[in-house]
C-alpha cells in the first residue's frame, strides 16, 4: 500500500474471512485509538500506522494488540488489559488493535501474512 490514509478497509487473514478494519495513520487518530470507546463495532479492527507500540491508559475494555512488520506479518499478538503501557517492538512497524479474543477467533499468531484489500 502506497501512503496510508485514516478510513475503513477490509482485512484479511491468509484466505480467511474478510474483517472490517480502522486506519488511523495520521497523528490525530493514532493518538485518539480506542480511548473513549466501549468496543469496536462490527467486530473489527483499528490499524495503528506508523506505529511500534501501544498503551492501554484510559481504556473502557482490554484489547488484543498484533505487531506488524512492513509487509503486514504478525510479529506478535497479545492481550492487554486496561492500564497497561506496552514495550515498543523493534520490527514493528504497524499495530492491529481489536477486543480481547477476537485475534484468536481470526487466527493470528506471530508468521500469519496479512493484506489489506479495499472495502466494497
Amino acid at each position: 500500500m502506497g501512503r496510508w490514509r485514516d478510513g475503513e478497509t477490509t482485512l484479511r487473514v491468509e484466505d480467511g474471512a474478510p474483517i472490517p478494519v480502522e486506519i488511523a495513520a495520521s497523528y490525530r487518530a493514532r493518538t485518539r485509538g480506542l480511548l473513549g470507546r466501549d468496543g469496536l463495532e462490527g467486530g473489527g479492527g483499528l490499524l495503528l500506522t506508523p506505529a511500534s507500540s501501544v498503551h492501554t491508559l484510559g481504556m473502557r475494555f482490554a484489547i488484543d494488540v498484533a505487531y506488524l512488520d512492513r509487509r503486514l506479518r504478525v510479529l506478535a499478538v497479545r492481550t492487554m488489559p486496561p492500564g497497561r503501557l506496552g514495550r515498543p517492538r523493534l520490527r514493528a512497524r504497524h499495530v492491529l488493535e481489536a477486543e480481547a479474543g477476537a485475534m484468536a477467533a481470526w487466527g493470528l499468531r506471530p508468521g500469519v501474512s496479512l493484506r489489506l484489500e479495499p472495502k466494497p
